[in-house]
């Protein structure tokens, strides 16, 4: 592959996003802080969603000194219903490093900005190249595709030699005068025009130059090694009433939605009956009926959860992390999607 005289990629390119662009966080003048919060909101997000919320942190959190003093709770309530909940820690953990190391103003190098927490090699290029005009490539998911279909790469994108190498290339295609449009155009062609299904070629403005378009190979680029195995968990709910509301906990530890709060859980390595629930709960606890059953699909599991409707035991001694709360107090905590709609099903 050769990659000599590559100023028509950039000059093919950027009028075409100039006239076609969306409207997002990083266009026009963009703000640092506005910029990043878009770029972690937006990984694994549709761009749909995810600019609700994040106009609802801008409105929240108007700069990152009012984020950095943010409680934990707060700011993963607002995240409520995006997933990976780690970004919203992550996110919280950053701006107050931004406040603490950098004196409440973001750093404008690549260098510095990997040292925020949760910021890895493409938030740091996106926000020096669009924010301070640094000369820095940009390599995610859509710029992966658009590079491997254009220029027919058959290296797996998902290896230590194919993520050097589309790196490696995104640097010799940028446009050192125009390096933040030049990413941004990038992005948005293998977000709108070169999308993963159903691609708009005859849209493309690099078409003509297009190794897989003329091979009749775009389907079968860019190449992954493999699809990570998913494994099943079973979740059971207890549904444990009070008189105004029932019992949620806060998860803890590193697994899965840590912070997040939901009905005491037990977890089984398969599915549960009544009779082996009971037996896990121990004597004198009731198993009411074995309530709605739910699946939830994350990146590398699936939870399938069911909410069995319980009593316990008069007198037993509940866990004290168990807290029982009213309908008010559920809505002002933050709880993964899988709980906020069966809350919202169960009328609490």
């Amino acid at each position: 592959m050769s990659t000599r005289n590559t100023r028509w990629f950039s000059q093919a390119l950027l009028p075409w996003y100039r006239e076609h662009g969306r409207a997002l966080p990083r266009q026009g003048k963009p703000d640092p802080y506005r910029v990043w919060l878009s770029e972690v909101i937006l990984q694994q997000t549709r761009v749909d969603q995810g600019l609700a919320y994040w106009q609802r942190f801008v409105d929240r959190f108007p700069g990152v000194q009012d984020l950095a003093a943010a409680t934990e709770g707060e700011v993963l309530k607002l995240w409520q219903g995006l997933g990976y909940y780690s970004r919203a820690r992550n996110l919280l953990v950053a701006a107050r490093q931004v406040v603490r190391d950098f004196r409440g103003t973001f750093p404008g190098t690549h260098a510095e900005l990997i040292t925020l927490k949760g910021v890895g090699d493409y938030t740091a290029s996106a926000i020096a190249s669009i924010c301070f005009g640094q000369p820095d490539a940009v390599v995610d998911g859509n710029v992966y595709r658009v590079l491997a279909r254009v220029f027919g790469i058959e290296i797996p994108v998902d290896s230590t030699e194919g993520r050097k190498r589309f790196k490696a290339l995104a640097q010799e295609l940028l446009d050192h005068d125009h390096p933040g449009d030049h990413n941004q155009a990038v992005m948005e062609l293998g977000a709108t025009v070169c999308t993963p299904k159903n691609v708009a070629c005859l849209l493309c403005p690099v078409q003509g130059r297009c190794i897989a378009f003329a091979s009749g190979r775009i389907d079968a680029l860019p190449v992954k090694k493999g699809v990570a195995k998913t494994r099943d968990r079973y979740f059971n709910y207890l549904h444990i009433r009070t008189s105004n509301g029932l019992y949620l906990r806060q998860r803890t530890g590193k697994d899965i939605w840590q912070g997040l709060w939901e009905p005491p859980l037990i977890e089984s390595g398969a599915p549960l009956t009544a009779k082996k629930l009971q037996e896990r709960l121990g004597p004198g606890w009731q198993v009411r009926s074995r309530g709605e059953e739910a699946k939830h699909v994350l990146s590398h599991q699936v939870i399938r959860a069911v909410f069995w409707d319980v009593t316990p035991p008069k007198r037993e001694k509940l866990d004290p992390g168990w807290k029982a709360m009213d309908a008010a107090a559920v809505r002002a905590v933050a709880v993964p999607r899988l709980i906020e709609q069966w809350l919202k099903r169960a009328g609490i």
